[in-house]
């Protein structure tokens, strides 16, 4: 047995807070009655939203090395493409999380909202690896500063590691892998501008055990069901 809006949600028809929204407006029924938030169903239950019937929707895993320049949203007003138009289904799916428009790399697309909430809560603390190019020589104090933490607009920033990978004297640019567990809004880009290294590129090289290497910028694979259940077992 599962909450109606959850049923709802699962089915690709809409989000769970557009569904007590229709659930609110005397829109959806079960077994021909007027439904209530939070009212639990079952497999044998007939769910319909304005008279139409629906049902789970089958899932669907994706792992895209995402492009510059696409934005990580479902839609986009601006007419911009997303991450979502990458892709070749039929389902209703949406990322998990965000990188920014100029940020490339790894980035997972389902329509399964409970896996989504699993990997984005910052309870679980799911290891992120990023790959980035920053203006001038980063030393070894800014690195210890920065694995300290730092406060930026009253929001700490404290990654579990910063690790030089190369220093380019000729064009005066340090390349160096920044592990996250818990990401915060930009959160990168605000730590290198904090120690006066400006981010010129960044990538996000792996999530958790998955990783981008096997795929060019704006491919794609499907997950494996191996896959989906070891992302269900992290902690």
């Amino acid at each position: 047995m599962e909450r109606i809006q959850k049923v709802i949600a699962e089915s690709g028809f809409c989000s769970r807070r557009k569904a007590e929204e229709l659930i609110t407006l005397e829109r959806v029924r079960v077994n021909g009655e007027l439904a209530s938030i939070g009212m639990k169903v079952s497999g044998k239950d007939t769910i319909t939203i304005d008279g139409k019937i629906i049902g789970k929707e089958e899932k669907e895993y994706y792992l895209l090395n995402k492009p510059r320049g696409v934005i990580c949203s479902s839609k986009d007003d601006k007419g911009r493409k997303t991450v979502v138009d990458l892709i070749e289904t039929n389902k209703r799916i949406y990322p998990v999380g965000r990188l920014d428009y100029d940020t490339t790399g790894a980035i997972i697309l389902t329509n399964d909202g409970e896996l989504a909430n699993k990997l984005i809560h910052p309870s679980n603390k799911i290891e992120k690896i990023y790959f980035a190019k920053i203006e001038g020589k980063l030393l070894g104090e800014e690195i210890h500063i920065l694995e300290k933490g730092i406060m930026v607009d009253g929001e700490k920033l404290k990654p579990d590691k910063v690790k030089l990978r190369k220093y380019d004297a000729k064009t005066n640019v340090t390349y160096v892998t920044v592990v996250l567990h818990e990401g915060h809004n930009h959160e990168i880009k605000k730590l290198f501008e904090y120690v006066n290294h400006p981010v010129i590129k960044l990538k996000r090289e792996s999530i958790s055990f998955l990783n981008v290497i096997s795929l060019k910028s704006g491919e794609y694979r499907r997950l494996s069901m191996k896959e989906v259940q070891r992302l269900y077992s992290l902690k």
